[in-house]
């Protein structure tokens, strides 16, 4: 018998619900109760939850060269590094109202690094901070047609200004083995990557760039 969850969405009961925040993101105000383990309802708690949108990310893959297409580029959450607040990371962006995952998947590819993907493979959907922000991601990797390497990329509007590398599958391994990989969507990504790869590099380079997936 397969695992599941105590409680459902429907033993939560929101009591208020407001914006006390509207700015570049937004922050929510909200207080629930919710079903306690040991039986009936825990008391009311109240929380502050930031509130950035949902969000998509692609780990570039060329299979012709068994590389990926990784941007480097400023975040200024990551000031309080004492190495450097510039990160080696996936394509990543913010779902707009009534965009598709694959839209921006392919909008963020081609802003970011000038990268043109044929067939996109789901890798996970996760929650990266739920105590605090109600973000929601979905991964995926991407075959890459094209892309910008050694070029700056990126919106000047955003204030991006972004570069554009070519990693080795080997090289990207060494380095999430290293524990030099310090942002959580590409964590996640490599790590479903060293598990896959290989056999993505086998479908994607017998088969067009249009290829749907790999073979399970």
């Amino acid at each position: 018998m397969s695992f599941s969850l105590r409680f459902d969405r429907a033993d939560v009961r929101t009591l208020e619900d407001r914006r006390v925040f509207d700015g570049y993101f937004a922050v929510q105000k909200v207080t629930v109760e919710y079903r306690s383990f040991n039986g009936g309802w825990c008391a009311p708690v109240t929380r502050e939850v930031f509130e950035r949108g949902d969000a998509v990310g692609v780990l570039p893959y060329e299979p012709e060269t068994d590389s990926l297409i990784l941007i480097e580029q400023f975040r200024a959450g990551s000031l309080r590094d004492t190495q450097s607040p510039w990160m080696l990371e996936l394509i990543a962006g913010i779902v707009d109202p009534g965009e598709s995952d694959e839209a921006v998947a392919r909008r963020e590819g081609r802003e970011e690094a000038g990268c043109e993907f044929g067939a996109l493979v789901p890798i996970a959907s996760y929650y990266p901070s739920a105590g605090a922000c109600s973000e929601h991601v979905r991964l995926f990797c991407g075959r890459v047609i094209d892309a910008a390497v050694g070029q700056v990329c990126g919106l000047a509007v955003e204030g991006e200004d972004i570069l554009v590398h070519r990693i080795s599958r080997c090289e990207a391994l060494e380095l999430l083995a290293e524990d030099r990989i310090n942002n959580g969507h590409t964590l996640v990504a490599l790590q479903w990557f060293a598990l896959h790869g290989e056999r993505l590099k086998q479908a994607w380079s017998s088969d067009s760039a249009n290829t749907p997936g790999y073979p399970k």
